[in-house]
């Protein structure tokens, strides 16, 4: 009898040490954590939380406690994520990121003809600033222009040392007599070279030829050298038509040669011209000509006022042509008009309209 109540004594002590349940360790969620490694906590006890590393705590409570029926009481801690500066902008470069906060990243890229100096991304860590400072982009340099034989560079702008930067531009420029072939323009480049460098060869061209009516202000039976000019004029009474020199091109060939024109005779006889603005009889043009590319006017009748009127033609290369409609004229209408403007009359008639004689 005394074992059977020993064992039910054990027995009951059980059972009523089963009606506390113990906490497991909670399941914390968004980002928040606790401290230690403890699996199974009594009722009444507390627990602090704190938040993961990168993240910062806002509301509260920051502690939870077991219950007697084994669940932890809520809390409405949180934990959002820690804001790092935004970033600034790259001197010749971009950058690209979608966020800000904490384990956000940047990647930074430099333009066509630079290279960077420094990591090409950052991250934002978990004390709110960026794992690297922002890059540059520095230029790509090339050496000096190759200059040509017989030829010069001319910068766009002022070079110090022996180096130059991405976009630096030059010209080249050749001695003379030497003319330059290829593109008389450079360009440091991306790559870090310049572009094609020009030649500069000797250029000549033959003797000029005179022109027909004409002279030339050399006569030298000799070679003429790139951009040497020669100048024409023409014998009176010939006129000069196009450039007055002509210059020897790069091809070897002189440029287009000026012409002399031939003067014109004005075939009338017995009537009156307008001729540098002045109206003269033919007889007293002397002698009887007009020079290339000037105008006179001559008179074709008006027959219905019996009259004159001004038709104009231009004397080209020893041609003038006279107007089909022109014959010796001894009135004008301008006059006839006046004289008939003086005699008319006006009369008023009963109905108040004007009758002019």
């Amino acid at each position: 009898m005394e074992r059977l109540f020993l064992l039910c004594s054990c027995l009951l002590v059980t059972t009523v040490t089963s009606q506390h349940s113990v906490c497991s360790r909670p399941n914390l969620q968004g980002n928040i954590e606790m401290a230690g490694i403890q699996r199974f906590f009594n009722p009444g006890v507390e627990l602090a939380l704190s938040c993961k590393q990168g993240y910062t705590p806002v509301l509260g409570p920051r502690k939870i406690v077991c219950t007697i029926n084994g669940e932890w009481t809520n809390t409405k801690l949180k934990c959002i994520p820690k804001q790092c500066p935004h970033p600034e902008l790259i001197t010749n470069g971009e950058l690209y990121y979608e966020d800000t906060v904490f384990q956000s990243t940047i990647n930074y890229t430099c333009h066509e003809g630079y290279i960077m100096t420094g990591p090409s991304s950052a991250v934002c860590q978990a004390n709110g600033t960026w794992s690297t400072p922002a890059p540059e982009c520095i230029p790509v340099s090339c050496g000096l222009a190759p200059v040509p034989l017989y030829g010069m560079v001319i910068y766009d702008k002022a070079i110090r040392g022996t180096t130059t930067n991405y976009g630096v531009t030059a010209t080249y420029i050749c001695n003379p007599p030497y003319a330059l072939f290829g593109n008389p323009f450079a360009e440091c480049t991306a790559s870090g070279s310049w572009t094609e460098t020009p030649e500069c060869r000797v250029v000549t061209c033959p003797p000029p030829e005179n022109i027909d009516r004409g002279y030339m202000s050399a006569n030298d039976k000799r070679e003429f050298f790139y951009r040497e000019t020669v100048k024409y004029d023409c014998e009176s009474p010939y006129v000069l038509e196009g450039n007055l020199e002509t210059v020897c091109q790069k091809s070897g060939r002189w440029s287009e040669k000026p012409s002399c024109k031939a003067p014109c005779a004005v075939a009338i006889r017995k009537a009156k011209i307008l001729y540098k603005g002045k109206k003269i009889w033919i007889k007293d043009l002397e002698p009887n000509r007009v020079l290339h590319l000037e105008i006179i006017s001559v008179f074709c009748m008006n027959k219905a006022m019996g009259c004159g009127y001004e038709v104009s033609t231009q004397c080209i290369d020893g041609v003038l042509k006279i107007p089909e409609c022109f014959e010796g004229i001894f009135s004008f209408c301008y006059k006839k008009a006046f004289q008939k403007l003086n005699r008319t009359k006006t009369k008023v008639k009963e109905g108040g309209f004007m009758v002019i004689d």
